[in-house]
């Protein structure tokens, strides 16, 4: 039997959840959509072509929605500041939940809705599909099997051309630390992934151009170290002259004992140390290509499907509301680090807001 949900957000991400990532699950017959939530009505169109609903079953009013259509679980799709109000409508149906990331706009707010979630004894998961896609994922499977040794440090560069505003969806250009929040969530948290241990210490720069349109910071330098004793260094850029890595097409290069591996634009090579091998010096696109794992669903597809085993009982998803916060924690304890100028030990940062909420 399918479990009910009502999707809420139907425009810019919400489109994609409604066009792509949820029709092969109702068609599957795993999920049926009872209802859509947005306040702009005119992307509700996109649940309707997407999902089949009747005009009737598309609200922009959540608490109709809510009240008018018994569900298993919500989606949540739409800009972080209004996560907890949507969080807190679902745990008042008993509903569980699955949402985008971050988990709020805040640490506070992150904080409240994962205790918030616990206490009413619910289910949530947040989708970090970045981590979870298949270049990322290769990556990751290569350097947990031991071959290369030790990993030493990681680099990762996330540069784009979104300087105009609106180029990257309006409310980024309008919140508070966009590239924090709505990039390096998924960069930083794809780091302390591959580098498979806590994040122990970080520091950072944040700031924003003269020429880029928005109101808050959009450029990043990063450095962690994690309690592995593995380093990493992030470039994250939203007002650059020219993309060189966008979104889906970062550049990461993992540093090991044995080999220097190069994930750019969804391709992954590898390079073996060769003691006898001094000059000249190879270069990228020379080296060992590394074939991309397969499975039958990646990113957002992989993510849902897990929420479904763990709704059916199964283990908690790797990214439940209570393990995501340590993320959440990374890009939040980057911005005080940015505004501080000192690095920040993310476990007693999160800590204290964890303690204080």
């Amino acid at each position: 039997m399918p479990y009910r949900m009502i999707q809420v957000g139907t425009g810019g991400m919400g489109a994609a959840w409604c066009k792509m990532i949820l029709p092969p699950f109702v068609k599957d017959g795993l999920i049926e959509v009872v209802a859509a939530v947005d306040i702009n009505p005119v992307v509700l169109e996109n649940a309707q072509a997407g999902l089949g609903l009747s005009p009737d079953r598309c609200y922009t009013d959540i608490q109709r929605a809510f009240d008018e259509n018994p569900a298993d679980f919500c989606t949540i799709v739409v800009p972080p500041a209004a996560h907890e109000m949507v969080v807190d409508i679902a745990l008042a149906h008993d509903l569980h939940i699955l949402s985008e990331k971050p988990i709020a706009d805040t640490m506070e707010a992150s904080v409240r809705i994962a205790k918030k979630v616990r206490r009413a004894g619910k289910k949530m998961g947040v989708t970090m599909s970045h981590r979870f896609d298949q270049d990322k994922t290769t990556l990751r499977e290569e350097l947990r099997s031991g071959r290369y040794g030790a990993l030493d440090y990681l680099v990762c560069r996330f540069t784009c051309d979104c300087r105009r505003f609106g180029s990257w969806g309006r409310f980024r250009h309008e919140i508070p630390d966009p590239l924090m929040v709505e990039g390096a969530v998924h960069h930083l948290d794809i780091l302390a992934d591959l580098a498979g241990a806590l994040c122990d210490t970080i520091y950072a720069q944040t700031w924003k151009p003269d020429w880029g349109e928005f109101a808050g910071d959009a450029q990043a330098l990063v450095m962690m170290h994690f309690q592995n004793g593995a380093r990493a260094f992030y470039e994250g850029a939203k007002t650059n002259a020219v993309g060189l890595n966008c979104w889906g097409q970062e550049y990461i290069r993992a540093e090991c004992e044995g080999a220097t591996l190069i994930l750019n634009s969804r391709a992954l090579e590898r390079f073996d140390y060769d003691p006898a091998r001094k000059w000249p010096p190879r270069r990228e696109g020379q080296g060992e290509p590394v074939p991309l794992r397969e499975r039958p669903r990646w990113a957002h597809g992989w993510l849902v499907e897990q929420f479904l085993a763990w709704l059916d009982g199964g283990e908690p998803m790797p990214t439940n509301v209570w393990d995501n916060l340590q993320s959440v924690a990374l890009i939040f304890s980057a911005i005080e680090s940015s505004r501080s100028g000192q690095p920040v030990r993310v476990r007693e940062f999160l800590e204290r807001y964890v303690r204080e909420a």
